[in-house]
């Protein structure tokens, strides 16, 4: 006889500390709406995430959906309170006057984040060297990182509006470069939950992740402490900009559209080599 997982009295949550997750998910951390289970945050850079979720550390989080692709046996991603749309992509900056990458070395956030993925399928020849996502913009202005030469740097969360602040230009926009290659969306992060709670755990956490949502839009002004909090060098102009564009209609359900561009990431990744092969019976999302 097999015995079902015994559930967390608390369930730890980790999320970044970008505007567009402590939006999505304040009402639930703050109790404002109701989940299976009492939510710990823990707030974290998005490649840590991704690292965590690889050593199987949290039951709930956030991921890269590059990332996603590795852990898919212990996770399952929610439809809910994701990353994914039009505009949204990483992109690559330069100092001016740079028109080919060729020769360069590129500034990356890490191994296991969607813009590394696109940076591989757009531009396979590449170097990249590694670091956390904020020290990419300093590196590329420098021209160097740990006595490295850096020519080009992948800009993701709140970089993709500051990066003038550091003289500092578009070389391409690899959402753009995705959109025009697949005409899809373009899926950048996943909440996901393990795999071994109980299905009817993973529907309402799924849902608990939605009404916060929902709360958040309906409430706007009630976040706006706990973003600022996490967000102390944005502007509030720049931190609104964030939350407009990184949050959106496939935030509250990833719906078919989103689901084929998951699947189309997933394909185009383990074709070039970058992903390795998983088990397609695995869903990609909770099933009702």
């Amino acid at each position: 006889m097999t015995t079902s997982p015994v559930l967390p009295l608390v369930l730890h949550l980790g999320y970044s500390f970008c505007p567009n997750d402590t939006f999505i998910f304040h009402a639930l951390h703050a109790g404002l709406v109701q989940g299976p289970l009492p939510v710990q945050e823990i707030l974290e850079d998005v490649q840590t995430l991704n690292e965590w979720a690889v050593q199987g550390r949290l039951p709930m989080t956030k991921i890269s959906y590059r990332a996603y692709f590795d852990v898919m046996e212990q996770y399952v991603a929610l439809r809910s309170g994701g990353a994914l749309g039009r505009g949204v992509g990483p992109l690559i900056v330069t100092r001016p006057g740079v028109r080919d990458l060729n020769g360069l070395r590129v500034a990356s956030p890490g191994a296991l984040t969607t813009a590394e993925l696109l940076l591989r399928l757009s531009h396979p020849g590449c170097e990249v060297v590694r670091m956390r996502y904020d020290e990419v913009m300093p590196a590329v202005q420098r021209g160097e990182y740990l006595g490295q030469p850096i020519g080009a740097g992948l800009i993701i969360h709140e970089s993709r509006f500051t990066y003038p602040d550091y003289r500092l230009e578009k070389f391409q926009d690899l959402g753009a470069w995705w959109e025009g290659e697949t005409g899809l969306p373009l899926p950048l992060g996943a909440i996901l939950v393990r795999r071994d709670l109980p299905a009817p755990t993973q529907l309402a956490l799924q849902d608990a992740v939605r009404r916060s949502l929902e709360y958040a839009y309906a409430h706007p002004g009630a976040s706006r402490e706990y973003i600022r909090q996490h967000a102390l060098e944005m502007s509030d102009e720049v931190m609104q900009a964030h939350i407009d564009l990184y949050v959106n209609p496939l935030s509250v359900d990833v719906g078919a559209e989103g689901e084929q561009a998951v699947r189309e990431l997933l394909r185009r990744g383990q074709a070039a080599g970058a992903v390795r092969p998983t088990d397609s019976s695995l869903p990609l999302f909770v099933e009702s």
